[in-house]
Protein backbone atom coordinates (compact mmCIF):
# COMPACT_ATOMS: atom_id res chain seq x y z
CA UNK A 1 0.00 0.00 0.00
CA UNK A 2 1.16 3.28 -1.14
CA UNK A 3 1.53 5.34 2.47
CA UNK A 4 0.94 8.71 0.31
CA UNK A 5 -0.47 10.25 -2.92
CA UNK A 6 -0.69 13.77 -3.82
CA UNK A 7 -2.76 14.55 -7.12
CA UNK A 8 -3.66 17.16 -9.24
CA UNK A 9 -2.34 21.10 -10.35
CA UNK A 10 -0.31 23.56 -9.20
CA UNK A 11 -1.46 23.56 -5.38
CA UNK A 12 -1.09 19.91 -5.44
CA UNK A 13 3.04 20.75 -6.58
CA UNK A 14 3.26 22.72 -3.79
CA UNK A 15 1.49 20.54 -0.98
CA UNK A 16 3.63 17.45 -2.85
CA UNK A 17 6.68 19.55 -1.88
CA UNK A 18 6.15 19.91 1.70
CA UNK A 19 5.54 16.14 1.63
CA UNK A 20 8.72 14.75 -0.42
CA UNK A 21 7.56 11.39 1.58
CA UNK A 22 4.22 11.46 -0.90
CA UNK A 23 4.10 9.78 -4.41
CA UNK A 24 2.97 12.60 -6.61
CA UNK A 25 1.39 12.98 -9.92
CA UNK A 26 0.74 16.73 -10.62
CA UNK A 27 1.29 19.41 -13.07
CA UNK A 28 1.04 23.10 -12.92
CA UNK A 29 -2.10 24.53 -14.86
CA UNK A 30 -3.58 20.33 -15.32
CA UNK A 31 -7.40 20.54 -15.60
CA UNK A 32 -9.08 18.19 -13.89
CA UNK A 33 -9.52 16.58 -17.44
CA UNK A 34 -6.24 16.42 -18.42
CA UNK A 35 -5.20 14.61 -15.29
CA UNK A 36 -8.04 11.80 -16.11
CA UNK A 37 -6.24 11.55 -19.38
CA UNK A 38 -2.61 11.63 -18.85
CA UNK A 39 -2.94 9.79 -14.86
CA UNK A 40 -5.34 8.30 -14.35
CA UNK A 41 -4.26 4.81 -15.28
CA UNK A 42 -1.00 5.01 -12.95
CA UNK A 43 -3.25 5.65 -9.95
CA UNK A 44 -5.71 3.05 -10.78
CA UNK A 45 -5.99 -0.35 -8.41
CA UNK A 46 -3.39 1.19 -6.44
CA UNK A 47 -4.51 1.69 -3.02
CA UNK A 48 -3.19 4.40 -0.59
CA UNK A 49 -3.59 5.28 2.74
CA UNK A 50 -4.06 8.84 2.41
CA UNK A 51 -4.58 10.72 -1.46
CA UNK A 52 -4.60 14.60 -1.48
CA UNK A 53 -6.33 16.08 -4.69
CA UNK A 54 -6.35 19.48 -5.76
CA UNK A 55 -8.22 19.76 -9.12
CA UNK A 56 -10.94 21.55 -10.30
CA UNK A 57 -9.33 25.05 -10.18
CA UNK A 58 -7.93 25.39 -13.36
CA UNK A 59 -11.15 23.76 -15.33
CA UNK A 60 -12.92 25.92 -18.12
CA UNK A 61 -16.27 25.32 -19.64
CA UNK A 62 -15.29 22.75 -21.92
CA UNK A 63 -14.17 20.67 -18.98
CA UNK A 64 -16.91 18.65 -17.60
CA UNK A 65 -15.47 18.82 -13.62
CA UNK A 66 -17.83 16.86 -11.93
CA UNK A 67 -17.93 14.03 -14.33
CA UNK A 68 -13.49 14.18 -14.66
CA UNK A 69 -13.81 14.60 -10.22
CA UNK A 70 -15.97 11.35 -10.16
CA UNK A 71 -13.51 9.53 -12.48
CA UNK A 72 -10.76 10.26 -10.28
CA UNK A 73 -12.35 9.67 -7.09
CA UNK A 74 -14.07 6.05 -7.74
CA UNK A 75 -10.65 4.84 -9.17
CA UNK A 76 -8.59 6.09 -5.82
CA UNK A 77 -8.76 3.59 -3.18
CA UNK A 78 -7.27 4.78 0.10
CA UNK A 79 -8.21 4.83 3.77
CA UNK A 80 -8.31 8.82 3.89
CA UNK A 81 -8.43 11.33 0.63
CA UNK A 82 -8.34 14.93 1.07
CA UNK A 83 -9.60 17.73 -1.39
CA UNK A 84 -8.47 20.89 -1.34
CA UNK A 85 -10.67 23.51 -2.25
CA UNK A 86 -10.51 25.85 -4.66
CA UNK A 87 -12.32 28.48 -3.03
CA UNK A 88 -15.95 29.05 -3.65
CA UNK A 89 -15.83 32.64 -4.37
CA UNK A 90 -13.10 31.40 -7.32
CA UNK A 91 -14.36 28.46 -8.66
CA UNK A 92 -18.21 27.70 -7.71
CA UNK A 93 -18.44 24.98 -10.16
CA UNK A 94 -15.57 22.96 -9.08
CA UNK A 95 -16.28 23.32 -5.30
CA UNK A 96 -19.69 22.49 -5.13
CA UNK A 97 -18.55 19.36 -7.17
CA UNK A 98 -15.73 18.70 -4.91
CA UNK A 99 -18.46 18.71 -1.66
CA UNK A 100 -21.16 16.75 -2.89
CA UNK A 101 -18.23 14.06 -4.16
CA UNK A 102 -16.19 14.41 -0.74
CA UNK A 103 -19.62 14.08 1.12
CA UNK A 104 -20.48 10.47 -0.87
CA UNK A 105 -17.44 9.37 0.27
CA UNK A 106 -16.77 10.48 3.80
CA UNK A 107 -13.97 12.46 2.49
CA UNK A 108 -12.31 15.56 3.95
CA UNK A 109 -12.54 18.80 2.07
CA UNK A 110 -9.59 21.42 3.24
CA UNK A 111 -10.18 24.90 2.97
CA UNK A 112 -7.78 27.05 1.68
CA UNK A 113 -5.02 28.29 4.01
CA UNK A 114 -4.54 31.33 6.04
CA UNK A 115 -1.61 32.53 4.17
CA UNK A 116 -2.03 33.35 0.48
CA UNK A 117 -0.06 34.86 -2.06
CA UNK A 118 -0.81 37.90 -3.62
CA UNK A 119 -2.35 36.51 -6.78
CA UNK A 120 -5.39 35.13 -4.32
CA UNK A 121 -4.97 31.56 -6.08
CA UNK A 122 -1.67 29.90 -5.05
CA UNK A 123 -0.87 29.83 -0.95
CA UNK A 124 2.39 30.98 0.26
CA UNK A 125 5.17 28.12 1.73
CA UNK A 126 4.02 28.32 5.23
CA UNK A 127 0.25 27.94 3.27
CA UNK A 128 1.38 25.05 1.55
CA UNK A 129 2.86 23.44 4.83
CA UNK A 130 -0.41 24.50 6.24
CA UNK A 131 -2.28 22.45 4.05
CA UNK A 132 0.26 19.45 4.27
CA UNK A 133 0.09 19.09 8.23
CA UNK A 134 -3.57 18.90 7.86
CA UNK A 135 -3.50 15.94 5.24
CA UNK A 136 -0.97 14.13 7.93
CA UNK A 137 -3.75 11.39 9.18
CA UNK A 138 -3.22 11.50 13.16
Amino acid sequence: MIECLIIGDSIAVGVASARPECITYSRVGWTSQRWVRDYLSQVENKPAEIVVISLGANDHSGVKTEEELRKIRSAIKALHVFWISPGVERKPIPQAAIERIAQEYGDTVLPRPSSMSPDGVHPTGRGYKELADKTKYR
